[in-house]
């Protein structure tokens, strides 16, 4: 069985605790940032509508920075100003407002937990942090605890990557962080470390210090309000102790929150020492020919021709230029003659190798794909009649290009 972590890794100690607290919100009231979901919630005096707006602000945060978020959150709930009027919307509507924000199956997720919330709910949202992540699709460990906390006052931590970063250096927890085991310390952390009369305020305070002060690199270790509880500042100020056991030993005793011993401290690194984590799985390599159709239009502007994704994997429901997985390393003659066999199987036009246009390669990275895009260009003289049971497609003008459901990898071809 794995050691339990020694009593420096944790907060044991009633009166630390109490004054993290206490200086932790007091600086969140003096330095938080101005951002709309906090003045929603703060405004809103309805508790389901404020779970609302705080569930829809952390579904887009995730992965996303604040500053993308902001300008979508906005258009989103002057759209759609309550979970019945999301519940209302088509999954295209959904798309279309989602198109450049990444990682699309969220929105889908939020609509369809919406639907669930009035068709199955009664329109009532479940107030516990337990209840949310097992009856609303999407909505895990994290955003469960953050709407019950900031919207229904439940005294509930929450872990995400800011506040894996904070507690990390605050104990010098230097086991790789994105581990199971580690996870679990870091919740029953968070979980002991909530003020039991401002959870909420407390959770967006701990976030907020890794957001803003305690960040991945160059961290501003002069400003940070829990300075005197942090054990890798004090490690950085001091070094390495007296022969006294203390947290930088600890790992004699095989502790589970310790560096491995092959990864000692670095001293010139100091609290950015932690958190430490496995290294990271390299995206994978994929090529792809994307082919521009484009006819006159009747008013004579140009048109563009547009299928839509199947409904699940990778950018489900979105609209993309007619596309084909291409194989590594294919030449450039092999891989027009395979795009226009695709495309004369698909349109039923005489397409030959020659008419297709190179225009380039566009690159864009997805979370887990390499994704290269070699983009050709094909003028027709006429219309293009598709078999809506092979792919719903459409023509659009550039404009309507742009205000359809597509992705920022499509924007860029």
């Amino acid at each position: 069985a794995p050691a339990s972590p020694p009593a420096q890794h944790l907060f044991s100690d009633p009166a630390e605790i109490e004054a993290l607290r206490r200086n932790l919100l007091a600086w969140y009231d003096k330095c938080k940032r101005d951002l709309p979901w906090r003045t929603l919630a703060a405004t809103e005096l309805h508790a389901d509508r404020r779970a609302y707006a705080v569930w829809v602000s952390e579904i887009m945060l995730q992965q996303t920075q604040v500053a993308t978020v902001i300008d979508y959150y906005n258009r989103w709930m002057q759209k759609w100003p309550t979970l019945q009027a999301l519940a209302q919307a088509s999954l295209e509507e959904v798309n279309e407002l989602w198109a450049g924000l990444g990682y699309y199956s969220r929105g889908k997720r939020l609509q369809e937990a919406a639907r669930k919330v009035v068709s199955e709910l009664g329109g009532q949202m479940p107030r516990t942090a337990a209840d949310l992540q097992k009856l609303l699709p999407g909505v895990g460990r994290y955003t469960a605890g953050a709407i019950a906390s900031i919207s229904y006052g439940q005294a509930t931590g929450v872990v995400d990557g800011n506040v894996i970063r904070v507690l990390c250096r605050l104990r010098c927890i230097g086991a790789d962080s994105s581990s199971p085991a580690v996870i679990d310390r870091l919740w029953d952390m968070a979980n002991a470390l909530v003020d039991r009369s401002r959870p909420g305020d407390f959770n967006q305070a701990l976030m907020e210090l890794g957001a803003t002060v305690c960040v991945p690199k160059a961290p501003l270790c002069g400003q940070c309000p829990v300075k005197q509880h942090c054990r890798a500042q004090r490690r950085k100020l001091f070094g390495k102790p007296t022969p006294v056991p203390d947290v930088e030993d600890c790992g004699v005793g095989g502790c589970p929150l310790c560096p491995p011993a092959a990864e000692p401290w670095d001293s010139s690194l100091g609290v950015t020492n932690f958190p430490r984590k496995a290294a990271k799985k390299q995206p994978r390599v994929a090529r792809t020919a994307t082919c521009v159709l484009e006819r006159r239009g009747c008013h004579g502007a140009p048109e563009y021709l547009i299928v839509q994704r199947p409904s699940s994997g990778l950018l489900a429901g979105l609209w993309e230029f007619p596309s084909l997985p291409l194989a590594q390393d294919l030449q450039e003659e092999k891989q027009r003659e395979v795009l226009a066999d695709h495309l004369r199987a698909w349109t039923g036009w005489p397409v030959v190798a020659t008419s297709l246009h190179l225009i380039g390669e566009v690159v864009h990275i997805f979370s887990h794909i390499h994704q290269t895009y070699v983009v050709y260009s094909l003028l027709l003289d006429g219309d293009v009649t598709l078999d809506p049971a092979s792919s719903p497609s459409r023509w659009v003008t550039q404009k309507e290009f742009h205000a359809s459901a597509v992705s920022t990898a499509m924007k860029k071809v």
